[in-house]
């Protein structure tokens, strides 16, 4: 096991000037570029054009930054209606590239890229990595998905972009990945942290232990993950975890960033994206500390601006620290998948921080919903640690069960399965709720 080296803490020199800019020196530019987009998109996009006169408004009526407020919504529903390109603000001869989502459940939403997009992507990417500790000439194994995930392409070009050696490995092929970190010994990796924690198991099997290898720092993103996630990572893999926040309909990868000498929050760019926190019953935007749905403005976008795009994201909007830029909190969930199982709010983020607190439980789990007559079920899976004895099981499943009905208030069925018990994700995001309720 090597000492974790101290954070690579940038010199103020090594920052970008907006970095470091003045609260009302970011707000300046956020009004003029979202003056810009705001013509742009009234004057090339023929749903803005109709969404914005339907509710009377005309980016001329944009004085402040507060006025955004008077703006409609774009929602995914909006971008699945113009598949596949009537949401491009250019001709599709200058989009040099298009990524897409995974469409499974509807048509996928596209998204274009200009040249200028891509160059400003790499950029923010770069700006995103170095804030997690990254510097020019650094290994970075990406275990991003490739191809039209905006994951891994996203994360190359950054890395490229900020003069790393990187490794275009994509996700998949786990015994080849953990050979590759052996043998190449990177510094970096960036993955879903519940890709690292399957990357983490295959090395134990092995015989490797996590904490030996090279890796310095883990760039963990595309799914929601706790506090007690980053805990367990960092304390078995022997890294620092930073938390990297994007979607593709905004960017992809680099919206916002963790800075490793703080690790409170991935820090906004706001200087290409405005931030809005909104109650997701109401629409009323909601002021920075109050918990609500996340809404982005694309600020420099050229092919695909969006205008206060409902991520259904739900998080709070905090006061900036190492960085001039607000910070996000962590995912708490989404709105849309909330699970209300008989009345009670449940999102998967908190039975995961209760699975953890337990040192008998692994980080593996799954919510099987389900009906019995008119009331809902929950059967949360979940497996013991390899190291533990298998006649611990039951009392671990008991507790888990009574910490769920104390602190979240539902009654759940606990099934503690044999260590690899439950499918690991070999590309991409867990899953981590199967949904057999009868649909409609």
């Amino acid at each position: 096991m090597h000492p974790r080296p101290a954070p690579r803490v940038p010199a103020e020199g090594e920052l970008e000037a907006i970095e470091t800019a003045s609260r009302d020196e970011i707000a300046a530019t956020q009004l003029q570029r979202l003056r810009t987009t705001l013509a742009r998109v009234y004057e090339h996009v023929p749903h803005y054009r109709q969404a914005f006169d339907a509710k009377g408004v005309h980016p001329s009526d944009l004085k402040s930054l507060a006025d955004l407020a008077k703006f409609p919504f774009t929602t995914k529903a909006d971008l699945r209606a113009h598949y596949p390109f009537g949401m491009f603000a250019v001709p599709r001869q200058q989009v040099v590239r298009v990524h897409a989502s995974s469409g499974t459940t509807g048509k996928p939403t596209v998204v274009g890229y200009t040249q200028g997009d891509i160059d400003r992507w790499a950029a923010l990417m770069a700006r995103s990595i170095r804030a997690s500790g990254g510097r020019a000439g650094d290994m970075v194994h990406i275990a991003y998905g490739y191809g039209l995930f905006t994951g891994g392409l996203g994360a190359h070009y950054g890395a490229e972009r900020l003069g790393c050696t990187v490794v275009p490995m994509s996700g998949g092929q786990t015994e080849k990945q953990v050979q590759l970190i052996l043998d190449f010994k990177p510094d970096i990796i960036m993955v879903t942290p519940s890709y690292m924690q399957v990357l983490i198991e295959a090395m134990q099997k092995q015989g490797v232990d996590p904490r030996g290898t090279s890796l310095r720092t883990g760039i963990f993103g595309a799914e929601p993950w706790t506090e007690a996630m980053r805990a367990e990572i960092e304390t078995q893999a022997g890294i620092d975890a930073v938390d990297i926040y994007g979607l593709s309909e905004v960017m992809g990868p680099g919206v916002a960033n963790e800075c490793i000498e703080s690790k409170d929050g991935p820090v906004i760019w706001e200087d290409h994206f405005y931030p809005e926190i909104i109650d997701p019953l109401t629409g009323e935007v909601l002021r920075d500390g109050e918990e609500g749905e996340l809404v982005f403005t694309t600020l420099t976008k050229e092919a695909f601006p969006v205008i206060r795009y409902r991520t259904r994201d739900l998080t709070r909007l905090l006061p900036p620290t190492a960085r001039s830029m607000r910070r996000m909190g962590k995912i708490v969930g989404r709105s849309d998948d909330m699970l209300i199982i008989r009345g009670v709010n449940v999102f998967p983020t908190q039975i995961e921080e209760l699975i953890l607190k337990d040192g008998r439980l692994g980080g593996q789990y799954q919510l099987v919903v389900g009906k019995e007559g008119p009331l809902d079920t929950l059967e949360v899976r979940c497996e013991r640690q390899p190291q533990r004895p298998e006649s611990e099981a039951a009392e671990a499943g008991r507790a888990l069960q009574e910490r769920i009905k104390t602190l979240i208030g539902v009654s759940a069925s606990v099934s503690v399965l044999a260590p690899d018990a439950i499918e690991r994700t070999l590309v991409g995001k867990a899953r981590r709720v199967i949904d057999q309720r009868p649909k409609g």
